[in-house]
């Protein structure tokens, strides 16, 4: 693993991670995060995937993790980011990193929650050979499974504008909610979150999003026990991607011989013998249908 700089489309420096397999690549993968998730969590199975062939990218979103403290120091007081910017200008310029990198050979995403929520808002999705998503859905809290529903209410309507005013940023940590969010960050997730529709500007109208230009096949892997994202969640997030086929798998842990699985779990080293071959038998598969691939 060698850590990079990513250089953002308004000049914004990123810290990413690249991880070089020993051989020659068979693809790249992307790995965008989840919200207020480290591109550290990610660092096993981002080894496996090298491991097994694969030259992998990650990064952290403005603000976050080693993107933070390489620029900013560690506080987002007064720290200017939402989410559009963490997508068409972070995302999207990861994207063209990862497809620079090695050209000539497929580009897939695997994008954990927010991660896979925001391939429809790329400008330049159109990059992508592949998506799996990971646990991703909208976040609409009416819909978000019943661990989550039964609080989240009190975290949209009470504790997010009452925090943020306070401190010029959401101090999740402290909260033990989600983590450290720039502010503009949880003001534009918090007005999604309480929109069936979702992608929402700050007039309460539809986003313009790049879902209609994506084609590319994606695997949705959702698991029954995720405490915050429920079926129609799921559903709702991929059901925007109209153009693209969807395959969707929704995964008991009894399936894979565990008690849990949850929102995070799949990324544990646990599953590297049941989900992680999933999703590698996955990225195997469109590689091998990709117009770069070798015959055997």
């Amino acid at each position: 693993m060698e850590t990079t700089t990513l250089i953002a489309k308004d000049g914004t420096e990123l810290v990413g991670r690249r991880y070089s397999p020993a051989g020659a690549a068979r693809a790249v993968v992307l790995i965008p995060a989840a919200m207020g998730v480290k591109q550290q969590f990610y660092a096993p199975f981002a080894e496996f995937l090298c491991e097994n062939g694969f030259a992998v990218l990650s990064f952290d979103y403005r603000g976050m993790g080693e993107s933070l403290n390489a620029r900013f120091g560690k506080s987002l007081r007064g720290f200017e980011a939402d989410i559009s910017d963490w997508a068409e200008l972070d995302y999207n310029s990861a994207l063209h990193a990862a497809k620079a990198w090695h050209p000539e050979l497929p580009l897939l995403v695997i994008g954990h929650s927010l991660g896979g929520q925001l391939a429809g808002l790329l400008p330049d999705n159109h990059l992508i050979d592949g998506l799996l998503t990971i646990g991703s859905g909208t976040g609409y809290w009416r819909h978000n499974a019943p661990p989550t529903k039964r609080m989240v209410w009190l975290l949209w309507y009470v504790l997010v504008p009452l925090y943020t005013s306070i401190c010029g940023y959401f101090p999740g940590k402290k909260l033990r909610k989600v983590g450290n969010l720039p502010k503009g960050v949880i003001y534009q997730w918090s007005r999604w979150c309480k929109d069936p529709r979702y992608f929402v500007d700050e007039d309460g109208k539809a986003m313009r999003t790049y879902h209609q230009q994506f084609t590319a096949p994606i695997l949705s892997l959702s698991f029954t026990d995720d405490e915050m994202m429920g079926r129609k969640n799921i559903d709702g997030l991929h059901d925007y991607f109209s153009r693209a086929p969807v395959e969707r798998r929704y995964i008991q842990p009894q399936d894979v011989q565990a008690k849990r699985v949850g929102h995070f779990g799949f990324f544990r080293a646990e599953f590297r013998h049941s989900l992680w071959q999933q999703a590698l038998q996955w990225l195997i598969q469109q590689n091998k249908q990709h117009p770069s691939a070798q015959p055997n």
